[in-house]
């Protein structure tokens, strides 16, 4: 092996196992889609070049090849324009690192920064109404251990606006629901921890919850949402969570037709950033609410409520049959005297 693919092959490995988990404290869900991302491109070069993973070196990581790949994922894997962000931005985050560790690769580096991200459409936000919302939390049967903690799941869910995986990393240390203001201490993306108070209702479901779920005495370093399969105790994962989500979509559109064919756990996330902000909170405080690093990221409400649009310009409306004749009008004395003319 030549002494240019030992060096790749020992940067991709210092890449995926010390500098992302380790030095940036990035989660594992950051890490496995770094891992994926060159597992793509591996497989790539492999089937569309040629090149094994033994042969692959630097010079392989042009602005043309990476260009290539990422026509690749579209064409043959069928990927969003999303996804091939997500996919070039990791490539960009790996060369980056190769050329802060080895100057010499500041060409490949170079090389990779001339592909640029395709701008994507944006989307309405989807959200549920509050007649929705409501059907669908009325699906899970609460006098059920099941449905007690699937309902409580939601709740918590849209309560705090959190990220899936967010609430499934809560433990029971996690929440405060006895101080004078209940909250949970959420941990979102960079390992970043943020407060979210808890509405005095969702405290009553918690309670219940941890009644049935949790029995005194507590074991603070216990997962809040977990599962038990064959004795072994583990949190609960977001592909369950999705399935039960999916099933009561299903039987709450039957009564309440507004609700969309694709529903996930994130739009709960969406519906609560989207009540909040009808409600009338500033996006600067939805924006701490949600996480979000800046502010630029929470505008995407703002341009979402057709409805506040419309409400909005009807205030604003002036229908001309009704105009008031302003009481200076065709008195000229009057409005000089108003100008401090007379």
């Amino acid at each position: 092996m030549t002494a240019r693919d030992d060096r790749f092959f020992r940067l991709v490995r210092d890449f995926l196992l010390v500098y992302p988990p380790k030095n940036r404290c990035c989660s594992p869900h950051t890490v496995k889609a770094y891992r994926d991302t060159l597992q793509l491109l591996r497989r790539f070069l492999r089937d569309e070049k040629q090149v094994s993973f033994p042969q692959i070196t630097f010079d392989h990581l042009d602005h043309h090849t990476i260009s290539e790949f990422l026509a690749w994922l579209e064409t043959t894997r069928h990927a969003s324009v999303t996804t091939r962000n997500q996919r070039l931005a990791a490539i960009k985050a790996f060369v980056k690192y190769a050329a802060q560790e080895n100057l010499t690769l500041m060409a490949a580096y170079t090389e990779v920064s001339k592909v640029r991200a395709q701008r994507a459409p944006r989307a309405p936000i989807a959200y549920l109404s509050e007649t929705a919302l409501a059907a669908l939390l009325a699906q899970p049967d609460p006098t059920t251990n099941r449905g007690l903690r699937n309902q409580f799941l939601l709740i918590l869910l849209y309560d705090t606006g959190a990220r899936i995986q967010e609430l499934l990393d809560l433990r029971l240390q996690d929440l405060r629901w006895q101080e004078p203001v209940p909250c949970a201490y959420l941990t979102g993306k960079g390992q970043k921890t943020r407060v979210v108070p808890l509405l005095p209702r969702t405290v009553q479901h918690l309670k219940r919850y941890l009644d049935r779920f949790h029995p005194a005495p507590f074991v603070l370093d216990t997962w809040l949402f977990y599962t038990v399969i064959k004795g072994q105790t583990g949190p609960l994962s977001p592909d369950a969570v999705a399935r039960f989500l999916h099933q009561y979509a299903e039987q709450a559109r039957t009564q309440c037709p507004e609700i969309p064919v694709r529903v996930h756990p994130h739009l709960l996330r969406h519906t609560r950033a989207m009540h909040l902000y009808q409600a009338g909170m500033p996006l600067s405080y939805i924006k701490d609410f949600l996480g979000h690093a800046s502010v630029n990221t929470t505008d995407i409400y703002a341009a979402a409520d057709v409805q506040m649009l419309r409400a909005a310009l009807e205030k604003a409306y002036v229908d001309p049959a009704r105009r008031e004749t302003p009481i200076w009008e065709e008195n000229e004395a009057l409005l000089l005297q108003l100008a401090g003319l007379g």
